[in-house]
């Protein structure tokens, strides 16, 4: 079993991967979380400060939106993204090549880190805004 534990500020997260689970490409199986506070953010969708969709049909362009309002949502409770200790993905596609891509850009944009935690990525058929393509939904254990 390998455990990494964030420190620093008073909340305590350990991650841990299984030993008798499989490898991971990044992200951890079990994130425990030892704090006082929690926010629960909504899911952040690729819309500007306006509420105008970003991007549309451009699944790279929505998810530089939808990491920027993360890292932003975050910045104001002042947390962040290592301080995330669940998110959910949602794309809408059924294409694993798209899905992965997909998490390959989210992972190394600057709210990247909050997806080491424990993570699903769900292909779905649709989301709230016309011409939606991504979603990401995140929790975060806040510093105190």
């Amino acid at each position: 079993m390998r455990a990494e534990t964030t420190r620093g500020e008073p909340a305590r997260i350990t991650r841990i991967n299984p030993a008798q689970l499989h490898p991971t490409p990044g992200y951890h199986h079990i994130t425990v979380v030892e704090a006082g506070r929690t926010a629960y953010l909504a899911g952040q969708c690729p819309l500007d400060r306006t509420g105008a969709l970003v991007g549309p049909g451009d699944l790279d362009a929505q998810i530089d939106q939808v990491a920027a309002n993360a890292v932003t949502a975050l910045n104001a409770v002042g947390a962040r993204p290592e301080h995330v200790v669940r998110s959910v993905i949602y794309v809408v596609s059924g294409d694993a090549a798209v899905l992965g891509a997909a998490w390959r850009r989210l992972t190394g944009s600057a709210v990247g880190p909050a997806f080491g935690t424990a993570s699903t990525l769900l292909g779905v058929a649709r989301l709230g805004f016309l011409g939606q393509l991504i979603e990401v939904d995140l929790t975060a254990a806040l510093p105190d």
